[in-house]
């Protein structure tokens, strides 16, 4: 975690005390902002990590067992996965312990400022949803064949789940018409073909075929997608377009979302971001066109919404709250997420939520932390199978997995004989001092899916 992210989290509750009316949650809040500064002292002269007060989750047990496995060692030498964990999970026990502070996000703010920024991109992507959505509720025309609707659905499906996958509406220049025809015009377009260049491994069209193999053998019965989410703001946006798309087109019938329980590596979401982020659709105005206190410093004022605008955030609103209220999107959190180690330990650690996730058609594990505990955090070599690198989760294992990961870290696995040592030696790969600096900056993206019911 970086240093200047420790200190907004600091900074961030120390507004918030500042702000306090209450002399008892204000004396509360003090407290925890000394044990956030103390957490962050131990960190930056490696002091030895300590075990987990209880604060009455099952978790802590797991953690310390962990710890004490690994000999308490000091902040400088201890595997980065479990290291990383245990400090979101330090942090969480300050706050699950009190009394006034117990539900507070130290990182709220930031998500949701965030998610205001890319109002460019969630106005655009608004637009082109209604469109969509409205579309896919109708007949597909009968001049087209079977075979040209399934291609174009395919194609859709693809280009949906790389706006998922990028978290980026710029992606949305591919949807700029929607009908059956020119949606398959788009397969040789320069547009898609920029989009999928920096994708070095894509599996869409299997994924799509799972499902659509699914959809013939159970028309009318229940079809679940499960996505394990990332990041709240745009990010949860993205991913809920990406939700009511494939209930839209009858790819599911339900989808389940599956944030974490505490504030995790700063933007994960919690229940409360899906909340949030509905409650700024239900009202968009003011949530768009109120200046931030960095704007009215500036003197700056945002322009106002579009009544067509306010409609096509409200349509948003609409549908997706309706699709929860009717069950077919829910939000099903667990302390799985927020565990030490790897998801190779699921089989075991939560045998319940290991058979839950066996009854989904498709397990969506969106971005690059969970890229890494899918993979056991472990270098691989980057040619290893990647059916091979989840373990468990893989063949066998009753469950279909699609992994979503723009790249931010050393580890990847599945890649082509000679990719790795051809992205290495590009300008800024840095393949001369052996570091696979490529992986790093999320520029580069893998999309892998295995069929464990296969």
């Amino acid at each position: 975690m970086e240093y200047d992210t420790r200190t907004r989290a600091i900074d961030d509750l120390h507004r918030a005390v500042s702000a306090c009316k209450d002399e008892q949650s204000a004396s509360e809040g003090k407290s925890i902002v000394e044990g956030l500064a103390k957490l962050k002292y131990e960190l930056q002269h490696n002091r030895p990590l300590t075990p987990l007060v209880d604060d009455g989750r099952p978790d802590v047990a797991k953690y310390n067992e962990e710890l004490n496995a690994l000999q308490f060692p000091t902040w400088f030498n201890v595997p980065w996965l479990y290291a990383e964990c245990y400090l979101y999970r330090r942090m969480s026990t300050l706050f699950a312990r009190s009394t006034h502070w117990k539900d507070y996000d130290v990182f709220f703010q930031q998500k949701m400022s965030t998610f205001r920024s890319s109002r460019h991109a969630v106005l655009e992507l608004a637009a082109k949803y209604k469109e969509l959505v409205s579309q896919l509720q109708e007949d597909a025309p009968k001049s087209q064949s079977p075979q040209d609707i399934e291609d174009a659905e395919r194609l859709l499906f693809i280009e949906m789940s790389e706006i998922c996958l990028w978290g980026n509406a710029t992606d949305l220049s591919l949807l700029t018409s929607l009908t059956y025809e020119d949606i398959q015009k788009l397969q040789g377009a320069d547009a898609r073909k920029s989009s999928e260049k920096n994708i070095i491994v894509n599996h869409l069209p299997a994924a799509y075929n799972a499902l659509k193999v699914a959809q013939k053998a159970k028309p009318d019965g229940p079809r679940r997608v499960d996505i394990v989410l990332d990041n709240a703001g745009f990010e949860l946006f993205v991913d809920l377009i990406l939700a009511g798309y494939l209930v839209a087109a009858g790819l599911a019938t339900q989808i389940v979302l599956h944030p974490k329980s505490i504030p995790w590596f700063v933007s994960d979401v919690l229940p409360a971001d899906f909340a949030s982020l509905l409650n700024a659709l239900a009202d968009p105005q003011p949530f768009y066109s109120t200046p931030s206190e960095d704007e009215s410093n500036a003197g700056k004022t945002p322009q106002p919404l579009s009544a067509k605008q306010i409609s096509e955030l409200s349509f948003l609103f609409q549908h997706w709250s309706t699709l929860h209220r009717e069950g077919q999107l829910m939000i099903r959190p667990n302390l799985f997420w927020t565990g030490p180690g790897s998801y190779w330990r699921l089989p075991k650690t939560d045998s319940s939520l290991y058979e839950d996730l066996r009854e989904s058609e498709l397990v969506i594990f969106k971005g690059d932390l969970n890229y890494r505990k899918l993979t056991g955090d472990a270098m691989w070599p980057t040619t290893t199978p990647f059916e091979a690198a989840i373990g468990p989760l893989g063949s066998g294992s009753g469950i279909r997995t699609l992994a979503l990961r723009t790249c931010k870290a050393d580890v990847v696995v599945g890649l082509p004989d000679g990719e790795d040592e051809r992205l290495r030696d590009m300008n800024g790969g840095d393949g001369d001092n052996g570091a696979r600096k490529w992986a790093w900056s999320g520029k580069w993206a893998v999309v892998q899916f295995h069929d464990g019911k296969a």
